[in-house]
Order: structure tokens, then sequence, then C-alpha cells
């Protein structure tokens, strides 16, 4: 902001609430539960401005509002309600001297309580690993700054703490390989009794380079890939297309592949998910679940990825965070989590942000901590959806329903489509897709799409702080040039 500018004073005009997921709408708008979205219409509203709600159960050390950054959806600015929020009027803070007037009431009802789940146990059943991905691992950014790049001490702290494999980066778009990764480290690491997996942040500018240098690193002897893709991939269907035809056809059918990207599918709907995680593409969902600065739990952070990731089909092997000041209690809880939706493997961002107690969070017993409830919810779409769950609904629908459009617009063709298909599986014909249609349409294999453009149904999603990221920074002793890491946006 220049000297002299003002900020311009917010004006909520409408606050609705909006049905998403299991939140439910009565007939009053300004009626919603908490945890529910609350959908504002109004002027000078803009991303991350602060909601404020009244406190239900304000305490000595909790007096004041509690607040929730507002957020881009495809059906307008949302704010999730908090959990102790209470009924009453609402503002917006632009900052803390510029606020809007008070608006409301809005009547916030309790958030729904899932039926009590028989406790999970949290110690799976020993699985035979089938690649790097179905181990324990975390990644490191630039080796030289990770125990000063000495692996034998690398591995001593990585087998002490459970880990099976490194994760290193190994190039940053289509004409950075990094230096740090080559067939003399990859040697070194399997001498001392680790994996070593590469990991490349791709902008899809450059599609058939970045998979040659995916290529190259798998030529230095990785374990496996793992693809980094953010926004910068937002809506390049097209260039997702060749990179993973290209890199499929250097390393092969069978290769492990995995991608790395924003959990929460629903937040990113031009992501080119249905491309990386399609036939062909990645056989390993890495979703980059940092809860701590995603601001959710373990619980809500992991529940909602898998709800909204499930559909693909991939096994989810999730990132989880050391990074951001987390609690060590939360890595714990996270590791607890992960095991009671069946998580194959696991593996944390990253080893220059972990502390001696990170470290032996990793490694602490979880079976006294609270039995985990597993959701098992699906995603629901209908008409007016849209985004690459959309397409992905549509590459299925259209191999029973060849009329059906791949545009990533749940339009009423598409509903039409999916009565019928409906019809001829014996499921109410509701034209929503849901968790009584889904598994019958994911039996079905997906159409080839040949892309050349965008969906017209993938808008440029939200976007926030990039994860591990690559873009040209700084250069590092290793020769390798990085950006600055941080916290994946959901």
């Amino acid at each position: 902001m220049t000297a002299g500018s003002r900020v311009a004073t917010p004006v909520i005009t409408t606050a609705r609430c909006y049905k998403v997921r299991t939140t439910r709408c009565a007939k009053d708008p300004h009626v919603v539960q908490a945890t529910g979205e609350l959908v504002l219409r109004g002027h000078n509203l803009r991303q991350g401005m602060t909601v404020y709600f009244p406190v239900a159960h304000a305490s000595a050390g909790h007096q004041r509002a509690l607040g929730a950054l507002l957020r881009p959806t495809n059906h307008g600015l949302a704010v999730t309600i908090p959990a102790d929020a209470a009924t009453g009027r609402i503002y917006v803070a632009a900052s803390s001297r510029v606020k809007s007037r008070l608006y409301g009431p809005i009547a916030v009802l309790a958030a729904p309580r899932p039926p009590p789940r028989p406790p999970v146990a949290v110690a799976p059943a020993a699985l035979t690993a089938t690649s790097a991905f179905d181990t324990p691992g975390i990644w490191i950014w630039y080796l030289n700054d990770s125990d000063g790049g000495n692996l034998a001490e690398i591995a001593a702290q990585a087998q002490a703490a459970g880990i099976r494999t490194l994760y290193v980066k190994s190039s940053d778009g289509g004409s950075n390989y990094w230096s740090q990764f080559s067939a003399a480290l990859v040697a070194q690491v399997h001498a001392l009794g680790l994996s070593i997996c590469a990991w490349q942040y791709v902008y899809g500018s450059q599609p058939a380079a970045e998979a040659a240098l995916g290529a190259r690193a798998v030529a230095a002897g990785a374990d496996c890939l793992v693809i980094d893709a953010e926004v910068e991939y937002d809506g390049r269907y097209a260039a997702a297309q060749t990179y993973m035809q290209d890199l499929r056809a250097a390393v092969g059918p069978d290769y492990p592949i995995g991608l790395a990207s924003f959990p929460y599918v629903d937040y990113h709907e031009s992501v080119p998910y249905s491309v990386f995680l399609g036939p062909g593409g990645a056989q390993y969902d890495v979703p980059q679940i940092y809860w701590h600065a995603i601001g959710d739990s373990p619980d809500v952070a992991y529940a909602h990825t898998f709800v909204q990731n499930r559909i693909y089909g991939r096994p989810i092997t999730p990132l989880g965070q050391l990074y951001g000041s987390v609690p060590p209690a939360q890595v714990e809880r996270f590791r607890q989590v992960a095991a009671a939706y069946g998580a194959p493997g696991i593996s944390w961002w990253d080893w220059q942000s972990s502390t001696p107690t990170l470290w032996s969070a990793l490694t602490a017993p979880i079976t006294d901590l609270t039995p985990v409830s597993v959701d098992q919810a699906w995603p629901v779409l209908s008409l007016g959806s849209r985004g690459d769950q959309v397409v992905w609904l549509q590459e299925h629908l259209a191999a029973a329903e060849p009329q059906t459009p791949t545009s990533g617009i749940f339009d009423a063709t598409t509903q039409t489509a999916l009565e019928a298909f409906q019809v001829s599986r014996g499921l109410p014909p509701t034209g929503i897709a849901d968790a009584s249609t889904w598994p019958s349409l994911l039996a079905l294999t997906p159409i080839t799409v040949q892309w050349s453009t965008q969906p017209t149904g993938g808008p440029t999603g939200p976007t926030g702080p990039t994860g591990p990221t690559g873009a040209t920074g700084a250069t590092g002793a290793t020769g390798a040039t990085g950006a600055t890491g941080g916290a994946s946006a959901p």
C-alpha cells in the first residue's frame, strides 16, 4: 500500500448459508451450522479479510471474537464458521482499524456429531513394501543444509526415527537440473541402507523438458519420482498430458511416480489432477496435508483430503508437516490418523525444519491417543458444480453415456446423462454424484481425452503461499537454485 492510500471499508450486503459437503442449510439463509459455510456478498470484500463471529464459550482467556478468513470459491467469497462461534452479529475487518458495520444476526447451530464408530486400530498389519512410497520418508530441499550434507549423519538420524526413504530435490522447471541429485548420491544413500527418491517442481510451460529432467533423475537411480505440481499448472491440461506421456515413455509404465499437490482438491478446481492421477499417470497420491498451516486439525485436514481425493483411486501416501512451529503432539496425532486411514506410507516436509522434539514425535507411541473416526464420505457433485472432479466424473460417465461432455461443468446434459446411468444401474435417478453413485461410476474405464485446451469449467482456483517450491532463488552450495519453502494453500 502506498503512502497516503486508504483501505476501503468493507460492506456486507448479504450472508447466506451454502450447502457444501456435509453441511445442511435451513430455509432461513441466516441459519448455519458451526463448521459450515457462509457466503458473503457486498462491497470492498476481498480474499484474506477476516470475518469475526461471537464466541460461544467465552472465558477469561478467550474473550475476543473468533476470526476466520474469507476465501474464494466457485460460489463466491466464503468463510467457514468456527467451531466455537455463537449466534450473533458478524463483521468483516480489512485491517485492525477498518471494519464493516455489524451484520445479522447469524444463527449458529451446533455442528452435527458423526455417529460413534468403533475404535480403529492404529497399528495395521505388516505390509510388504512394493515401492519407496510405501515406507516412512522425509523430504530434503537443500542437501547441504541438512546436517551439512553429511550422509552418514543423515542416515543415522533417519533410521533412528524410523525413516526409510529420503526425498531429495532433483530439478526445477524444464532447464534447471539440481547437481545435488546424482548417481553418486544415490549409490551412497543405498550403501547406507536407505531408499532415495527424486522430486521435481514443475510449471507446465515446458512440459516435455520437465519430463526429460524427471527421466534424468530416474536414470541416476532414483527409487521413485515425485511431481510437485501446484498453482502454475492451473488449467494446463494439455501440458500435463504431454508431461505424463513423455515421462512414461522414458521411464516405463510401471516405474513408481507420485503426485504431490494441494490436498483439498475441491478448493483447487483447475489443477489437472485427473491427468496426473489418471490412466498412465502417477500411481501414488502424495497430498501436502500441512494441517497446521491450513488452520485445521490433523483429523479434519486428513478427512477432507481423503474424501475429496478418493475418487481418483490412487493410494494416498500423505506428506505431513514439520515446519512452521507445528506442535509435536499434532505430529503424533497425524501419524495416528494416517495409520487409521490405512496410508501405505507417510513422509514429512522437511529435514531442514525439524527439531529434536519433532524427531522424537516421529517415533513416540500413539496407541494411547483418542481413537480416530474415519470419514467414509464421497464428494457430492450436482448441477452447477465445476472443476477437475467434474472432468473426472464426465470422463467415466461418457463411457456409459457417450453424450456426456468433458467440459468440467456439471450442466443439464451431464445431469440427464447421470440420471440415465443411475436408472441403468438400479440407483435412484437423482442426477447427483454422491456416495450411492460414485462406486458404480468408478467401475467404468474413463474415456481418453486428447487435451488441447483447458476445460471450460476450470477457473483459476484460490492461490496461497506454496509448499516445497522451486522458483528461481538463491544458489545453494551444491550449485542448485531454488526458492523459499512454506505452506501450500489447501
